[in-house]
């Protein structure tokens, strides 16, 4: 329905508040034309009087007295001059006088409730009025005359204001509607639009609003719009290049996965080797075969729903941290990163040892990266610490680096995939995965604090007990 519209109810609103500003001057008006009327009407008494007192010697004719008080439009004429009262002209009183009204005195407020009661009051009655005398020609003057012809006047006054305040209200209510129209109600119909047509096509670039708007809130309501229609069309591409990506990545995590069994069986051969420097890197060899294969595995997990749940065994964690910085040390140059385990070597850990490995290496991954990507520093090697300790119920693992703290567009969206990277031609992934592999044991992974003296990286997981099988 058209009143259910914003224009229908704007133009509703419209002819009610003009109506009501109407009421408003409808009722001192009203008021004012009955204190007009009735002041006409002492004044014209007050004319007819002088013309008899300019003849004082002479008898007034009754037929001339009659016509000088109908002329006035009243019943009496009583003058004061000095300090007696004086009946200039009469004339036989139909009835008793019902009301005495002093104009001399009358507040607004006297008038506006006079004039109402009046005009609500049908019935004829004979008054008398008091008022000043023009010109100082006297110090009182006072009629008496009927009410019929007074509230005839009012009532037709009354419907004349009351059709001119309905044309006004017509004429204004119809220029603001179409104001109204133009300047408000079309641009958010157009939004409205937009919205709907992003709505069929949100990856369409073309779809996304161009702010136009003049006024100055709906401007900031297309400028926030354009803004959430950019973000939602980059975010649903990005879902779909994620989509494309998780499939390709299937794919090539089921071969590699076969490819690296088939190294893997290798590496046990040559662990057969006689040659002492063969016997000391085979473990180390085939540990990081195994690993990748499970990488592969879970990575094909990961790509139908999400990390698969750890499986809790007891291992000693300065151990695993060692065995992270081992690989570690192989990637950094010679004195460049100083690797640090400050683990107490008794330490036992309730955990998936294989994914605190991912969650350790990802992070001190990307602290030598950071490190390496401003070669450290002239008089001294950057270094990275691991520590853990059992605080209150908790395991707590912190890894601290000497790197150059993280930009700070990295900050905003740290744990996001593809979003928090913290170098160039970074995915982002590895703190991803380190946060969701850290939940999944039911703790939390967290900044410490990052500055340009550093980073501190720290991990809380719940002490766990091994339940005998």
């Amino acid at each position: 329905m058209f009143l259910n519209s914003l224009s229908g109810r704007f133009l509703l609103l419209t002819v009610v508040f003009v109506m009501l500003a109407e009421v408003l001057i409808f009722v001192p008006s009203v008021a004012r034309f009955r204190e007009d009327y009735l002041q006409a009407r002492l004044e014209r008494g007050q004319i007819a009087s002088l013309s008899v007192l300019a003849n004082v010697d002479a008898m007034v004719d009754p037929a001339l007295e009659r016509e000088l008080l109908v002329n006035a439009g009243v019943l009496n004429v009583v003058l004061q001059r000095d300090a007696m009262r004086e009946l200039v002209l009469s004339s036989p009183m139909p009835g008793q006088i019902s009301a005495t009204f002093d104009l001399r005195g009358a507040t607004p407020w006297m008038l506006i409730r006079d004039g109402f009661l009046r005009l609500f009051h049908a019935e004829d009655e004979t008054i008398r009025v008091i008022g000043t005398p023009v010109k100082q020609a006297g110090l009182l003057i006072e009629v008496t005359l009927h009410t019929q012809e007074l509230r005839a006047e009012m009532l037709d006054y009354g419907r004349r204001i009351f059709l001119l305040s309905a044309v006004i209200s017509i004429i204004t209510a119809a220029m603001l509607f179409f104001a109204v129209r133009r300047f408000l109600v079309a641009p958010i119909s157009r939004v409205a639009q937009n919205i709907k047509a992003f709505q069929q096509a949100p990856q369409d670039e073309s779809q996304i609003i161009k702010p136009s708007a003049a006024i100055t809130e709906l401007h900031d309501a297309e400028e926030a719009l354009r803004e959430m229609q950019i973000e939602l069309s980059a975010a649903l591409k990005q879902k779909d290049r994620l989509a494309t990506l998780g499939g390709a990545v299937a794919k090539i995590s089921h071969d590699l996965r076969n490819m690296l069994t088939t190294a893997q069986l290798l590496a046990d051969r040559i662990e057969m080797s006689a040659d002492p420097a063969v016997i000391r890197i085979t473990p180390k060899l085939i540990n990081s075969l195994t690993r990748a294969v499970n990488l592969c595995q879970s990575t094909l997990t990961f790509g139908k729903a999400e990390e698969p749940a750890p499986t809790f065994s007891e291992f000693s964690v300065h151990d695993l941290i060692e065995d992270v910085l081992e690989n570690e040390r192989l990637a950094a140059p010679d004195g460049q990163i100083e690797f640090v385990n400050d683990a107490a070597p008794d330490l036992m850990v309730v955990a998936d040892s294989e994914q605190v490995f991912r969650i350790l290496s990802n992070l001190v991954r990307n602290a030598r990266q950071a490190i390496m990507a401003t070669k450290g520093t002239e008089n001294k090697p950057g270094q990275i610490e691991v520590s853990a300790t059992a605080l209150g119920g908790n395991w707590l693992i912190c890894i601290n680096d000497t790197g150059p703290g993280l930009p700070k567009k990295a900050l905003e969206k740290l744990f996001k995939p593809f979003e928090g990277g913290m170098r160039k031609g970074g995915t982002g992934l590895g703190l991803a995965i380190a946060f969701e592999l850290v939940e999944g044991h039911g703790g939390t992974l967290e900044l410490a604090h990052s500055s340009e003296k550093g980073t501190r990286f720290r991990i809380t997981l719940p002490a766990h007990q091994l339940v005998a099988g």
